[in-house]
């Protein structure tokens, strides 16, 4: 990957002069630090920023406003931050969150750890207090009298890169460190704080044109010989995860040349078709018992495990999916092999996956297909019909989904934490990559009831964020959504309950636990923001609201009122959390 940054002040003093200068020069015309920060993000590809602004960040938020960057005024701060995650991964480009000092920062603080989490690329700026005013009791004061410095202030375990700008001097390698981060093939979630006195201060020094050359990891001949060498022993299987996103075509190709068995997490659904007869199901978190009995009656010798950690969500670090022989796990992250299943044998690789993979197929040729003769197990499509006269249930409402939404157009579809993303993840089946968004990581609630925002306006066109009405009532931007006309589309699974601790709570054997929710009415609340709503009540209604919720060019949410019996398939993880709770250790 080639990442080549222009003169950051010759590109300045040009817009504001009309006339080049050396890159060494000082500008005819001063400029601020805040000028100058966001040219460097203009260079950088940054084309969103979102946020809240406040006092402290004005010269950062007014020279935004004067950039090619698109500002969106949000109405809090995490909701900028999920939304920015999803729009970096709906266009590919790296996502600006701006805010103020103090609670600004608090309030993204949620969204940017899921970023790191997620391997989205975003970067944080944030006014901090000016340096003679720390230590006397600034109104918000951000400095590290008032706020802990460890991983804030600091790279760690939120930020790949923090700093915190005390001089325009030190733009020249904060911009190099800013590239070099961004030029990588994982996620980079960076941070940088500027004082309110810096922002407007003026810049002293050129900044030098910055060229970097960045190279894809990749294996070695030897070590895709031994790959090769180890695949032919026998049948192995293929675990797919998000990271593979980028190989869909070569994996199929690989399964269908090898004959292999293929499964995915429960962010890796559509990049291996799940209507492929290959595709023995989805793994983890109200995954398929398919691909149990496909380890238990299969008995692979190998597993190739393509760009997924195999956390708690995707594996529960269940035994029976160790295959005989040990897993080939690829990643380009070099401490994810190994890590979920650290007693099992792994031949560890990091490598970019579709270049992986592309040397993989070398060793293989179409002539050494292998007949999938045998019948593997797929998951169970137990269609059920609508009927009428009473609440509707979940898995009529997921069948409609499929149809209208997953089948019928090409809208992104995200599922919220909760029942939402165990009944969608369950469910609906995906056949091309880029079409489902869930996080089953850091899994926070709110994350889609605003990233569906983010996720609409990168792709110009729908999104569609499948969400309970705790989430809903925890954090939206239909406001937002609402004032840049983006259509996103909120379908809100409405039982008046935190259902999954409700449901949850009962199979640990918990009684008298408060999950109840006064019973709202969120198209009322929509159409109150100036956005359009339908409420659903009936299962034999939903295919319309659908329909009419895909068509319309404004946002819109469908309040789909839902029979909070149905049990939501979750017992995989009660069930790990009651395991977890009677191990010694």
């Amino acid at each position: 990957m080639d990442v080549k940054f222009q003169d950051t002040q010759a590109n300045t003093t040009k817009q504001l002069n009309s006339s080049k200068q050396p890159s060494n020069s000082k500008p005819s015309e001063t400029f601020s630090v805040a000028e100058a920060v966001v040219k460097i993000l203009e260079d950088m590809g940054v084309q969103y920023a979102f946020g809240v602004s406040g006092g402290a960040i004005a010269p950062v938020w007014a020279a935004l406003h004067q950039s090619s960057i698109q500002v969106l005024h949000f109405r809090h701060e995490a909701g900028a931050a999920f939304a920015a995650i999803e729009a970096y991964f709906a266009s590919d480009r790296p996502v600006v969150i701006f805010t103020t000092t103090g609670p600004g920062i608090t309030n993204a603080l949620t969204g940017l750890l899921a970023a790191r989490w997620e391997g989205a690329k975003v970067i944080l700026v944030s006014a901090s207090t000016s340096a003679p005013q720390r230590g006397r009791w600034a109104f918000q004061e951000t400095s590290a009298y008032t706020m802990p410095s460890t991983n804030i202030f600091n790279s760690g375990q939120i930020f790949h890169y923090a700093t915190n700008l005390k001089s325009s001097d030190e733009l020249t390698e904060i911009s190099r460190r800013l590239a070099i981060g961004l030029a990588q093939p994982e996620g980079f979630v960076a941070y940088l704080s500027i004082p309110t006195n810096i922002q407007t201060s003026s810049l002293t020094t050129s900044l030098p044109r910055v060229t970097l050359s960045h190279a894809v990891a990749t294996a070695s001949e030897e070590t895709i010989a031994e790959c090769v060498r180890l695949l032919t022993e026998g049948s192995f299987a293929i675990w797919v995860g998000f990271g593979a996103r980028a190989a869909a075509e070569e994996i199929r190709q690989l399964a269908e040349i090898t004959g292999a068995a293929v499964m995915c997490s429960p962010r890796g659904k559509g990049i291996f078709p799940e209507d492929h007869p290959q595709f023995v199901g989805v793994t983890g978190f109200a995954g398929h018992k398919s691909v149990l009995t496909y380890m238990q009656e299969y008995y692979p010798l190998h597993t190739l495990v393509l760009g997924t950690r195999l956390g708690e969500f995707t594996s529960f670090w269940n035994p029976t999916m160790i295959p005989q022989r040990g897993f080939l796990h690829i990643d380009i992250d070099r401490d994810v092999p190994g890590a979920a299943y650290p007693d099992a044998k792994t031949f560890a690789i990091q490598s970019d996956i579709k270049v992986f993979i592309k040397e993989l197929l070398k060793h293989f040729s179409v002539s050494d297909s292998r007949s999938t003769a045998l019948t593997l197990p797929r998951p169970e499509l137990d269609l059920i019909k609508p009927c009428t006269g009473s609440l509707v249930r979940p898995k009529v409402l997921m069948d409609a989904i499929q149809q209208v939404i997953v089948e019928g157009s090409d809208a992104v579809v995200m599922a919220e934490s909760g029942n939402s993303f165990a009944w969608a993840i369950h469910h609906l089946r995906f056949t091309k990559p880029g079409r489902f968004r869930v996080s089953t990581g850091f899994g926070s609630m709110g994350h889609f009831v605003t990233g569906v925002v983010g996720a609409a306006l990168a792709r110009n066109g729908k999104a569609v964020a499948i969400v309970g009405d705790g989430a809903m009532l925890m954090n939206n931007e239909i406001s937002t959504a609402v004032q840049h006309q983006i259509p996103a589309v909120w379908i809100v699974l409405n039982d008046s309950r935190y259902n999954m601790c409700d449901q949850g709570t009962t199979m640990q054997g918990f009684k008298g636990v408060n999950v109840e929710i006064p019973q709202t009415d969120f198209v009322k609340i929509a159409c109150g923001m100036g956005a359009d709503g339908i409420r659903v009540e009936r299962e034999s209604d939903i295919q319309a609201a659908l329909e009419k919720a895909l068509v319309s060019t404004n946002p819109f949410v469908v309040d789909v009122i839902i029979d909070p019996s149905w049990k939501a398939p979750i017992s995989n993880r009660i069930n790990n959390l009651i395991s977890q709770s009677t191990t010694n250790y």
